[in-house]
């Protein structure tokens, strides 16, 4: 084996292992897991080397954006496995409001106060403001229920069930209209010459192409795993779905579909099939999308540099509180004739944690040629900081004030005898 593979297999695989161990750390003193790896992923210096005039890194630019897509990928996949149609079935409704046209309305009105505020600097032209606006707007319009969830994890079983189906079906719907969105801002910001026509007619084909191979695909997946007995076994079915997985994802890239759609929409058709082993895909699943969530965050950490962090603090935390405004109308507006009252509604405004999506689409900005690109992971690392920081550590006091959590179940049979 290779000296330079060497390093890199014990370098990440320490690396892991450390993020690891602090995600169960974290777990156990009640803070956000994707917090300490963050972290982590900016107290490890990235510069190794200098040869030349070409400086040496643990990781550089590209293999970040590599492995983001991978991960993302992952991520995706499981949220769509894990979303049950006939467990939320009785929040449907609600949540695809609130994860298309909630995306919607955020995405849109942040990109309108993003763009105002550009416009009042006067600095730059309206071309290069309006897709950068939107990018930001795009970025930031998902929420990350794995991030929500594992912070409610010693409340685990005593908020209302309708609540919690809420938060994780409203995460698993957003973040392919999220990405969509943040891949027509960077069309535009790389468009020069190109019509809106053409833009227009890309982005659809990315939808519905990743949509159309992604249900095909995960449909004709249940139907081998159906009629062949051998592979839909405990051993076999994680390998399976996976080898899928990879399959799916790069043909329908190749064909120029969205991958993650694609992935998203065949985690939906595997994990409502009756024919397949549930809890093993998920069980599965869940260790891959956790593997990839970690590394997501180191590599996030490695590549951006803490200082950028800090300089992109002032304005992180200003698009933070104005994302809280929005998600705040945005909620009571969908909300409001539904069964869930007014404490459920503020808390789900509350629970709009950012996670992996927004900096996987910062990480693909910086790889890409729009010149705003470089701006976007700091600006992004900060956002799910002060997401994790402020938000994170007062979910489960509010939803206690709030008076939302059910009293614990007695499961003494003299008590109830």
């Amino acid at each position: 084996m290779d000296n330079g593979l060497s390093l890199y297999l014990v370098a990440f695989g320490g690396l892991l292992l450390v993020a690891v161990l602090l995600d169960d750390l974290a777990a156990r003193v009640r803070v956000p897991g994707i917090l300490m790896v963050l972290l982590l992923g900016l107290l490890i210096e990235n510069h190794v080397d200098v040869a030349g005039t070409r400086e040496i890194t643990l990781l550089n630019l590209d293999q970040a954006q590599q492995i983001t897509e991978a991960a993302l990928v992952l991520v995706l996949f499981f949220g769509g496995l894990t979303t049950n149609w006939q467990q939320v079935r009785g929040v449907i409704r609600p949540a695809a409001r609130l994860a298309t046209i909630g995306v919607l309305i955020t995405a849109a009105l942040i990109t309108l106060v993003v763009f105002g505020f550009g416009l009042s600097q006067g600095t730059e032209s309206v071309s290069v403001l309006l897709p950068r606006s939107l990018f930001v707007g795009a970025m930031v319009a998902s929420t990350d229920a794995s991030a929500v969830l594992a912070l409610l994890r010693p409340l685990q079983g005593r908020l209302p069930k309708p609540l919690t189906d809420l938060i994780e079906c409203e995460s698993g719907f957003n973040d392919p209209i999220a990405v969509v969105l943040a891949g027509l801002a960077l069309a535009l910001a790389g468009g020069e010459g190109v019509g809106a026509g053409l833009l227009v007619t890309d982005l659809i084909r990315q939808f519905l192409l990743g949509i159309l191979i992604g249900f095909l695909g995960g449909s004709l997946t249940v139907q081998l795993l159906g009629t062949r007995m051998g592979l839909n076994q405990t051993s076999m079915l994680p390998v399976v779905s996976l080898a899928l997985l990879m399959v799916l994802s790069g043909g329908t890239s190749l064909l120029g579909g969205s991958p993650l759609l694609a992935a998203y929409v065949a985690g939906l058709v595997l994990g409502n099939s009756s024919d397949l082993d549930q809890g093993c895909l998920e069980e599965a699943h869940s260790s891959y999308a956790k593997m990839a969530e970690l590394l997501l965050f180191l590599c996030m950490g490695l590549v951006v540099k803490p200082q950028d962090v800090v300089y992109a603090a002032a304005l992180a935390f200003v698009l933070f509180l104005v994302m809280q405004l929005v998600r705040l109308l945005m909620v009571q507006i969908l909300l409001w004739r539904t069964p869930f009252s007014s404490g459920e509604r503020i808390f789900v405004c509350w629970a709009g944690l950012r996670g992996a999506v927004p900096i996987a689409m910062a990480i693909n900005a910086w790889s890409s040629d729009v010149s705003w690109g470089a701006s976007m992971p700091p600006l992004a690392l900060a956002v799910v900081l002060f997401g994790l920081f402020i938000q994170g550590f007062a979910l489960v006091p509010m939803a206690r004030r709030m008076k939302l959590t059910l009293p614990l179940e007695d499961t003494d049979p003299a008590a109830a005898s």
